[in-house]
């Protein structure tokens, strides 16, 4: 390990730790600073009591560097050659120029990284910096409403160590500078406009809508949460039969799928009100979330991990409440089990494709074979009854009753949904696949 543009090494804990901070805060890539390591011969020294270390160091960068740092850094304890040092890792932030908050605004106060060295910056570059500062985020835009609560948002923290004080608005900076709720409060609110929408399609197109499930107008962490055990649901084992055993596997990786489903929606640009969308298709799963790549950034340094977060505050709150590990983890972790083909880029979206396991549209799983043979036209025994009894619109519960079956989910995996992507079966209101008057018919195929 060597010191580079991106790498800062330290024997111990010195004065100097801010202005480092500081550097890669406002280097276009961020950076990582180990305490512990020898800068010159790169040898482990270690630290004494790394615990109470992490708490010194987290308390230095957050009260002693502006604009706020709270959801741009990560402070955490590593062991290497049976040594306890300590990493610290620093995203690029979003409100450059960063500076020493006792030095101010000026060339001794901001610092930028030039090779392995954290150089002062020109006082023509902290101008121009601070002209183009980003003013649309969730943090200053203030909130439409002013009168929120955060029950649930408390109720989420007291299952943490941490718990919710009266300053806590203040201390999760759910504050604009004048003191109102910003955007970030809106979001995290108990009530709000917000709205998380997963969409459930019978074929491969946007053509046959057969579910579209609303999460939201509650804390933004609860309707995360309630997407995540949506999905988890949606992620179903199916069973392949190879020469000797039987495999048993996910249509997605849970792994993949949850850190997908994160950072859509953390990283989502939530200032044009346009939250992630989620859309389930007989073969993938599509995320879309708003904004493209941040500022100044390329896909290659996307794929390579570096983290500059969108929304900070939000950041924060989902790293306290464990829903996100690690700065910059997640696009790395998905890639361990996909393609970098997944991933589409526009000016204001990125869309990540998550196809499913290979051997799925197959159906290998008995159960999934003997429905899709059923939906491509084999349809005997129950789909057979159900296409006669469906000739006069039915509804969900009456056919069920009639072919005697009592799990829904089953059904509408096993019979429902392959039928409709058939095209043997249809709704009878399309544009609203959960109305308590939806039915189901037939479709009479035409006789030339």
């Amino acid at each position: 390990m060597h010191e580079s543009n991106r790498i800062e090494l330290k024997r111990e804990l010195t004065d100097s730790l801010e202005k480092e901070v500081v550097a890669f805060l406002n280097y276009r890539d961020g950076g990582v600073i180990y305490i512990g390591m020898d800068d010159k011969t790169q040898a482990t020294i270690g630290v004494a009591d790394a615990d109470a270390l992490q708490l010194k160091i987290k308390d230095r960068i957050k009260n002693n560097i502006s604009p706020s740092t709270m959801g741009l850094f990560d402070v955490i304890a590593e062991t290497r050659d049976g040594k306890q040092i300590i990493k610290i890792t620093v995203a690029s932030g979003s409100e450059k120029p960063y500076y020493l908050s006792r030095m101010g605004m000026s060339a001794k106060g901001c610092y930028i990284r030039i090779g392995s060295a954290s150089e002062p910056m020109p006082v023509r570059m902290i101008e121009d910096l601070f002209g183009r500062r980003i003013r649309n985020s969730i943090g200053t835009i203030k909130s439409r409403k002013q009168t929120l609560s955060f029950e649930q948002l408390k109720i989420y923290y007291n299952e943490t160590p941490l718990k919710l004080n009266e300053q806590f608005a203040h201390n999760l900076e759910l504050l604009t500078e004048d003191g109102a709720y910003n955007y970030a409060a809106y979001l995290l609110s108990d009530v709000n406009g917000l709205s998380i929408k997963v969409a459930k399609y019978a074929g491969t197109d946007r053509v046959n809508l057969i579910e579209n499930e609303e999460y939201g107008y509650c804390s933004l962490v609860k309707a995360t949460k309630a997407v995540l055990e949506k999905l988890k649901v949606e992620n179903r084992t199916f069973a392949r039969i190879t020469p000797g055993r039987r495999e048993e596997r996910k249509l997605l990786n849970p792994v993949a799928l949850r850190e997908a489903v994160i950072n859509a929606i953390i990283h989502n640009n939530f200032s044009n009100e346009v939250p992630p969308k989620f859309e389930l298709f007989s073969n993938c799963l599509e995320i879309t979330s708003a904004g493209g790549l941040p500022t100044g950034f390329d896909e290659e340094e996307f794929f390579m991990g570096y983290s500059v977060p969108q929304n900070k505050e939000l950041m924060r709150v989902f790293r306290d409440l464990d829903l996100v590990e690690q700065l910059g983890s997640g696009v790395p972790r998905i890639l361990e089990h996909y393609p970098r083909s997944i991933y589409r880029f526009t000016p204001n979206f990125i869309r990540l494709v998550l196809p499913y396991t290979e051997g799925f549209d197959q159906a290998s799983d008995q159960a999934t074979g003997q429905a899709t043979g059923q939906a491509t036209g084999q349809a005997t025994g129950q789909a057979e009854a159900l296409l006669k009894y469906c000739e006069t619109p039915r509804s969900t519960k009456e056919m069920m009753q009639h072919l005697g079956l009592s799990h829904r989910e089953n059904f509408r995996d096993a019979l429902l949904l392959p039928l409709m992507a058939s095209g043997k079966l249809a709704s009878t209101i399309p544009d609203k696949p959960s109305s308590p008057n939806q039915r189901y018919v037939t479709v009479k195929s035409e006789v030339n």
